[in-house]
């Protein structure tokens, strides 16, 4: 066109039309490049180059994870940038784009708080921010209408949940946060809510009433919180419910019998972790859809229910840690209906009190069952054989029972396994060496039975193993070298064994060896240096073996290690220095050796509490609080050499002659054919023999201020037997009362050979004269600061001899438990032989300065000499207690046979009068009720009106309902008392063996603790 002077005014016009025209329809995206802009700049970090399109020679709309609308001018409607490790903060710029409709930045690292500018997005449905670390309060959302999903789970979001969402709000995940408070009861008033994830946060209440209203719910996840009350009721009125989650809350009460029949489309029913009890409601086979069942971790009481095999979908099914029961055999029905769930995958019910031999109907399970769990029961005869009929399984676990005869060699066919556990039942004969064929194996737990023979070299073969124990058997031969060239081991633990040999030099070969337990066989020679090439280890037990030479000065290179145990063995030379280098090391004993020479005085050295030396008598120096001599220069050295080979010369034959001569006296004396001799301890003292003389001075002539106990035979006296250090316990037995001899004798042979953290340590012992030229027998213990339990049970703090500690808490009564059942399970299944404590109460428990228990008074003692039968030091007629009133087994106070049975039922009474706090002498057991009776009467249900009341305020426990601020604390005081009653049995052939009570007690403190 061409432009003349009167068409030039009418282009201006046009041009300027155009121009304002195009300015108008930029500005409201111009706004969305800019706020996109700022979220940018608020990026720190952006490894994956995800916004290097983000610049201004592209249009916005092409950036990456931006979609723009199709119509003129293009608004921002999504953000999509999921995945990209984004580090920064979440800019308020994004509460600029109006037109935004789905907003995700999952699985990033976005930190500090969620913009409340976002609450102002009215056009907004979905908002996923999963997965970052976003702090603060949740903002408003009450302006987004038309909201429809809201995830905001695994991030570090505090304070409550808010109670004006959206109406058309359809999810809401809120998982995996630190938010507290309650359920909002207006969250009833979201009806188009389908699925609601709370799930480990701090949430406390109970579920509302009003969420009955909301019937389109599909997934309702809770669990992990700290809810409480019965069952909510709302729940049934959610027939829609496909996934259920109320476990590890507080909830209890009973199910409601027709949960099946109000829930029909249920496909995961998860309620573990609770104290719901009461049976379970065969009305679940009414949900037939069922693929995924967990209510383990209860207190459902009963049988299983045989409609459970109506489940036909069912993959899942843990029904462990209850106290469901099984005794006759139509007690078993449900394992002949599992049979038909054709899809059954992992099945557990472990933990219950399930009895008898297992069903051959086992044999009939899916093919597919790949986890099989029936450890912690009663479950006797023998290895089930229908295991063999299940060729896909990965776990197996039948520990924890009392199954007997030997492991089939078939065992080793089932080709998929990987973790097989026996532990603790009364398997015999050997080791399957057809197990090495288990090509896939990980874990192999054997220990606490009865095998015998060797530890088949052929478990070299494992690829992939990383842990094996076989603890506690009756194994001989050497250690097989090729267990440690399996590349994949990190844990072998061999200990209480009778194997001999050396530790073979193969050991430096297992570079991922974390722990290396031996304790307590007959093992030699020196440690060999290559020992120091795990550098991974973090536990070294070779204590009571026979091992001599130095300590490795390799040792030095082990920087992972935090216990480290070689007492009781024949070492020698001295301790090496770089020991001390060690920064993970606690614990160091090296007590009961040959050592010699300075102890050093870094690292672990300066913490007296940490080493443990005694038993060496020829170190010097260390740290001020060991107590050690100064050690000497070289001269003075040579000199003391020359005088100590003389004296080994003379004193042991001054020794020999004097003991001889006190001997004759007493036989003498006795005037009886056949008495037993004295065969005096070797304990590897602390200190040397002592006279009448050095005690009488110890104890300020016996002097009754230093009276700090009285048995039976024995007074027990405080003294300190040099100036101003080493307080000791000395118990003096009083010759007057027939039987106190014995008792000496017997206390001594119970001693000799064993030696147990959780026994009261002996340091010497004193035959000899006193004043009067009578006869005096004293032995001398390591002094326990806290006394006996008996005391510090019953002291209040108005005492006048009350210890400083007048209560003793929940966890300080699980580690005494934890530490007696020890003592016993070492007493009576330790290599060294049966030895029956026979007088096992709260007076003969003594606690040192960390409350550590220690089991004492072995004056009544009983020692296996045969396979049959016991020898006692003490010929008591057939009607005589052995034993103390309310302590004793039955069939002792009928005269019957010992046996570790008797021990076992004795601690079963403490244990109960430790958390009950009633002495089982108290009046109100009379007329056939004993405390164990008491006990059993009273639970589940009544458990917190006959438990200590102290630890019903300790642990903030409702009398009313077993509801409390610690989640776990009902669970561990039932299953504590569970296992008084299991050792109180009326037949000594239903108790549980300490092994046994000890393995459980452990897992009871360990779950409890952490």
């Amino acid at each position: 066109m061409k432009v003349t002077t009167s068409t030039a005014p009418f282009l201006l016009v046009f041009l300027a039309s155009i121009s304002h025209s195009v300015i108008c329809s930029t500005f409201g995206n111009d706004a969305d490049r800019r706020s996109l802009l700022e979220f940018k700049n608020a990026i720190t970090l952006d490894p994956h180059q995800s916004l290097i399109s983000w610049n201004e020679s592209t249009h916005f709309c092409s950036w990456e994870g931006v979609s723009c609308s199709s119509k003129n001018p293009p608004r921002v409607t999504a953000i999509d940038l999921r995945n990209q490790g984004l580090v920064g903060h979440i800019s308020p710029s994004l509460g600029n784009l109006t037109f935004l409709r789905n907003l995700s930045l999952a699985t990033n690292r976005f930190s500090g708080q969620i913009p409340e500018a976002l609450g102002r997005l009215r056009r907004l449905r979905s908002l996923y921010l999963t997965n970052n670390t976003l702090q603060g309060i949740i903002p408003s959302f009450a302006n987004c209408s038309d909201l429809k999903v809201l995830w905001l789970d695994r991030n570090e979001l505090a304070g409550g949940l808010p109670g004006d969402l959206p109406l058309g709000l359809e999810e809401l995940n809120l998982a995996f946060n630190n938010l507290i408070g309650t359920i909002p009861s207006t969250l009833g008033n979201i009806t188009a809510l389908k699925r609601f994830a709370c799930v480990f946060n701090g949430l406390d209440g109970g579920i509302p009433g009003e969420l009955a209203a909301l019937r389109e719910m599909e997934i309702l996840a809770s669990g992990g919180n700290r809810f409480t009350s019965g069952f909510p009721e709302a729940i049934l009125n959610m027939s829609a419910l496909v996934r259920l989650d109320l476990d590890t809350n507080r909830f209890s009460g009973k199910i409601p019998p027709g949960i099946g029949s109000s829930l029909p489309n249920l496909l995961w029913l998860f309620i573990g972790g609770n104290f719901f009890r009461g049976t379970i409601p065969s009305s679940l086979a009414n949900a037939s859809n069922l693929v995924k069942v967990d209510i383990s971790s209860n207190f459902f009481t009963g049988v299983v229910p045989a409609s459970i095999g109506k489940l036909a979908n069912l993959t899942w099914l843990n029904l462990e840690m209850n106290q469901l029961h099984a005794r006759r055999k139509q007690d078993w029905d449900f394992m002949d209906s599992l049979a038909n769930c054709t899809e059954l995958q992992i099945f557990s019910v472990a933990g219950n009190q399930l009895e008898g031999q297992v069903p051959n109907s086992l044999g009939n399970f899916s093919v597919q069952l790949q986890s099989l769990t029936l450890g912690q029961n009663l479950l006797s005869g023998s290895f089930p054989s229908g295991i063999a009929n299940l060729p896909n399984l990965i776990a197996l676990g039948l520990d924890y029972n009392r199954f007997t005869g030997s492991v089939p060699q078939w065992l080793g066919g089932q080709k998929t396994l990987q973790v097989l556990s026996l532990t603790n039942n009364n398997f015999t004969g050997y080791i399957p060496s057809s197990l090495s064929n288990l090509s896939h194996l990980i874990e192999l737990y054997l220990h606490s039975n009865q095998f015998i023979g060797n530890i088949p070299s052929s478990f070299g073969n494992f690829q992939f193993l990383t842990t094996i124990t076989t603890s506690y058997n009756n194994l001989h031969g050497s250690l097989p070298k090729e267990i440690f060239r399996v590349p994949t081991i990190e844990q072998v633990e061999f200990a209480f064994n009778n194997l001999s040999g050396e530790l073979p030099t193969e050991v430096g070969n297992a570079k991922q060896l974390m722990i290396l337990k031996l304790s307590s066989n007959n093992l030699s020679r020196d440690i060999p240096d290559t020992l120091g090439n795990c550098e991974n280890l973090q536990a070294v037990v070779l204590d009571q073996n026979n091992f001599g030479g130095g300590i490795p000065s390799s040792f030095g290179k082990l920087i992972s290690l935090q216990l480290l145990n070689l007492s009781h063995n024949m070492l020698s030379g001295s301790i090496p220095v770089s020991l001390g280098d060690l920064q993970h090391l606690e614990l160091l004993d090296l007590s009961f050796n040959n050592l010699t020479g300075q102890v050093p005085t870094k690292g672990i050295f300066r913490n007296s509490t940490a080493v443990q030396i005694d038993g060496n008598q020829e170190l010097c120096g260390g740290v001020q609080e060991l107590h050690l001599p100064e050690c000497p220069n070289k001269t003075s050295h040579k000199n003391k050499h020359r005088l100590s080979v003389l004296l080994k010369v003379v004193i042991p034959l001054a020794s020999m002659v004097t003991l001889a001569i006190v001997i004759l006296l007493l036989l003498i004396l006795k005037g009886k054919k056949g008495t037993k001799s004295i065969s005096l301890p070797s304990f590897g003292r602390e200190f040397p023999k002592v006279s009448y003389k050095d005690l009488a001075r110890a104890t300020n002539r016996f002097s009754t201020a230093n009276l700090i106990g009285k048995g039976r035979y024995s007074f027990v006296y405080r003294g300190q037997l040099l100036q101003d250090t080493n307080v000791v316990a000395i118990k003096v037995f009083n010759q007057e009362i027939r039987g106190a001899q014995k008792s000496f004798i017997a206390e001594c042979n119970a001693l000799r050979n064993v030696r147990h953290r959780n026994l009261v340590p002996i340091l010497t012992v004193c035959l000899s004269i006193d004043s009067s030229g009578n006869d005096f027998k004293a032995l001398v213990y390591k002094f326990m600061p806290r006394g006996d339990l008996h005391k510090l049970l019953y002291s209040t703090p108005h005492d006048d001899r009350s210890s400083d500690l007048c209560y003793i808490s929940l966890a300080q009564r699980l580690n005494i438990v934890v530490d007696v059942s020890d003592a016993l399970a070492y007493l009576h299944h330790g290599h060294q032989g049966t030895i029956i404590h026979c007088d096992l109460k709260p007076s003969n428990i003594l606690l040192d300065d960390n409350m550590t228990a220690h089991v004492g008074d072995f004056g009544l003692a009983r020692f296996r000499i045969d396979s049959t039968s016991f020898s006692h030091s003490d010929s008591t007629s057939s009607f005589a207690i052995n034993g103390t009133i309310g302590y004793v087994a039955p069939e002792c106070a009928a005269g019957g046979q010992v046996s570790t049975a008797a021990d076992v039922y004795s601690f079963g009474v403490v244990l109960l009068e430790i958390f009950i706090r009633r002495k089982p002498t108290d009046d109100m057991f009379k007329d056939g009720l004993s405390i164990a009776k008491y006990t059993e009467m009273n639970i589940p249900d009544k458990m917190l009106q006959i438990v200590d009341p102290q630890l019903v305020q300790e642990l903030g426990l409702s009398q009313e309902d077993p509801v409390t601020d610690d989640e776990s604390a009902a669970h561990c005081l039932l299953s504590v008392l569970n296992i008084g009653l299991c050792c109180t049995k009326s037949a000594p052939s239903e108790r549980i063996s300490m092994q046994e009570v000890a393995a459980k007690l452990h897992t009871i403190r360990d779950s409890y603790l952490r």
